[in-house]
Order: structure tokens, then sequence, then C-alpha cells
């Protein structure tokens, strides 16, 4: 009977070692990761968490377009996303219905959507801020738009697979503790 015992103590100690491995090496991955994030998002002073700063920036980008869309509806539309007109931003500017930073902003998040580099197909119609056709595709620019196309479904599947990744990283964590608290409870008995 102690023979069982002290290989149960012996098999539990393992499993322990290794949990507290485990542990201590997903708090330094985390701890090194918080700290390139403080790096990156100093400002003046002020730490900004980088999910927080992103999520601002994404609102405020959703919000500056959003607005472009109620102010030229025939112009952008997330239904009908059509190839902007080669200095857009210059009329928009000059037209002064919006403010400068806010149609910057805009601009930046419609024409990096997979929906424009989907409508940018060679000989399609560029769009002035009357809606009307001015100004054509080429075929260069329908060949960068597939390239743009084809790098951001390389970056969501690489940002799925590393979520995956991290998902199952955390089941294994999480199996390994639950298994030390039965074996904990076991020995208690």
């Amino acid at each position: 009977m102690s023979n069982d015992i002290e290989a149960a103590v012996t098999q539990t100690l393992r499993v322990v070692d290794e949990c507290e491995r485990l542990i201590g090496n997903l708090e330094l991955k985390k701890s090194c990761s918080n700290i390139k994030v403080i790096e990156r998002n100093v400002v003046n002073d002020v730490v900004i968490p980088k999910s927080k700063s992103k999520a601002k920036n994404r609102a405020a980008n959703q919000a500056a377009l959003q607005l472009l869309m109620e102010t030229y509806p025939q112009v952008f539309n997330r239904d009908n996303v059509r190839p902007l007109k080669i200095g857009i931003q210059d009329d928009l500017i000059t037209d002064d219905k919006v403010a400068k930073n806010k149609i910057k902003r805009a601009l930046a998040s419609y024409v990096r959507s997979p929906q424009y580099f989907r409508s940018l197909q060679e000989g399609v119609d560029r769009v002035n801020l009357q809606g009307e056709g001015q100004g054509q595709v080429t075929a260069e620019e329908a060949e960068h738009a597939k390239g743009k196309l084809k790098e951001f479904h390389q970056h969501r599947r690489e940002q799925q697979r590393e979520k995956e990744k991290q998902q199952r990283e955390t089941e294994k964590a999480d199996r390994l503790h639950n298994k030390l608290d039965q074996l904990v409870a076991l020995n208690k008995r």
C-alpha cells in the first residue's frame, strides 16, 4: 500500500512540476507580449492598452466612413462598392462638407476593404463625387488589387491559425490543471 502512495506522490510531483513549467512559460509569453504592447502604445507618458486603442481607431474610422456614406450616398455605399476616381480625396477636401481628418480616415478604411479590392476590375469605371464615371481601372491597378486581396486573405488565415493555436494551448493547460486537481483530491483521501 505504501508503494502505491509513494508512486502517486511521485507522479503528482511530476505533474505539479510540469504544470509549473507550463504556467511559467505562459506567464513569460504574456509578460513579454505586454511589454511590447506597452512600448508601442506609450504616448505622452500615458499607456494605452493595444486592444483599446485599436478598437477606438476602428470605431473612429467607421464613424468617419458612415459620415461620408451619408454625405455622398451615390459614391460611398457598402452594398455597391465602386472604384473611386484618382484624386477624389482632394475633391472631398475642396468640397468642404467633411473635415479633412475624417476624410482621410474614411478613405483609408474604404479603400483597404476586401470589397473595394474586388471592385477594382480592369476596365470598370471609377466614380467622382457626383457618382458619375471618370476614368477606368487599368490592368495594372486590377492586378495590384488582386495581390492585395490575396495578402488580406493570407493575413486572415494566419490570424485564425494563431487563434486556434492559442485556444489549443489554453485547453491543454486547463486539462492539465483539472488532472492535477483530481490527483490532489485523490491524495487527500
